[in-house]
């Protein structure tokens, strides 16, 4: 009884000591919910010494918080980022470089372009439309093909999208018309398209959600919660505009002056290498490792070639203006927050 005793006091002795010898790494994420656990477990599985500490929201908070907390860091890392908005932390020096042991086989357009980098790309998100086929046929409804087609007035009131300000999904769409269509025709469309808009709201998956409850008909989205919902048997047609998809690179970084830097870096190894995409592809169809994405059955074979010509240095750059011209025109619509 006595050996049984010594044996759970030590073998509780030494899981006390590893418990506390673990590093606690503060991360910041915009990744969806879902994926946090699956992601965390993986990096704990191979760093038994580092452990995990998550604080998630949409892009455009996680962004502002990091912005305001710059003079006094609270993150020592960001995994699953938009990288334009990872750029714009790098532009105010708030990134420490790193080059993660397998960053020789990520895409070159993936990664930021300095050597060492200082963020690193994972996968790629891009713009969708979420269509209802049920209630769109109620509604006598026409099935959607393009961004042109959201204007027509048979929609009007009909059309959910996120908004910008909160949304890394909203920002990546106003940019990409911007890009696409050009500064005046963008805004143009925009107009357009907020006739039809029943309201915008602060998460990028939620418009698509929206639009499988029936909610909405139409929803603006991305990819992923359009193929994971349409795999739970949602009644969605996911529709690739033909002018072309916005698109973002989901990123990690390290923050400057972390007290955690050899614990972050083990992170960015980790996020970048072949393991990490194993986990990626379950989600995305484009990654940032080329060779290792598979398929959807839900997307077109050749749905990276949907994805526009995206200038995220231009998009970072002008970010602040675009935002405020578009709250200036259009947040009446904004759907409110809240308050605690």
């Amino acid at each position: 009884m006595f050996k049984r005793l010594a044996l759970a006091a030590a073998v509780l002795t030494a899981f006390t000591l590893h418990a506390q010898a673990a590093t606690e790494l503060t991360v910041y994420t915009a990744l969806e919910p879902e994926q946090l656990e699956a992601y965390k477990s993986a990096f704990e599985k191979a760093n038994p010494d580092v452990e995990i500490k998550w604080v998630r929201d949409s892009t455009g908070i996680v962004t502002a918080k990091l912005l305001a907390e710059k003079d006094r860091p609270q993150a020592d890392a960001v995994w699953g980022l938009a990288a334009s908005s990872l750029a714009i932390l790098d532009q105010q020096g708030m990134l420490e470089s790193y080059a993660p042991a397998d960053l020789g086989k990520i895409g070159v357009h993936y990664r930021d372009a300095a050597n060492p980098p200082a963020w690193v790309g994972m996968d790629v998100w891009a713009a969708t439309i979420c269509y209802n086929t049920v209630e769109g046929a109620k509604q006598g409804l026409t099935r959607p093909t393009s961004w042109q087609d959201l204007t027509k007035p048979e929609y009007k009131g009909k059309i959910v999208m996120p908004n910008p300000a909160s949304s890394g999904t909203g920002f990546l769409d106003v940019s990409a018309w911007l890009q696409t269509f050009g500064d005046k025709q963008g805004w143009a469309y925009m107009d357009a398209l907020h006739e039809n808009i029943g309201q915008y709201v602060h998460s990028g998956s939620k418009p698509c959600k929206l639009a499988a409850s029936g909610e909405f008909p139409i929803g603006i989205s991305f990819e992923y919660p359009a193929v994971q919902l349409k795999r739970q048997g949602a009644p969605l047609d996911i529709v690739l505009p033909k002018e072309g998809l916005g698109w973002e690179i989901e990123a990690t970084g390290i923050i400057k002056g972390t007290p955690h830097a050899a614990a972050a870096k083990k992170l960015a190894d980790f996020s970048a290498s072949p393991a990490a995409m194993q986990l990626y592809k379950e989600n995305f169809a484009v990654l940032a490792q080329p060779g290792i994405a598979q398929p959807q059955a839900e997307l077109p074979a050749d749905y990276e070639q949907h994805l526009i010509k995206n200038d995220f240095a231009w998009a970072s750059k002008n970010r602040d203006s675009i935002l405020a011209e578009w709250r200036k025109r259009y947040d009446g619509k904004s759907e409110k927050v809240a308050q605690k």
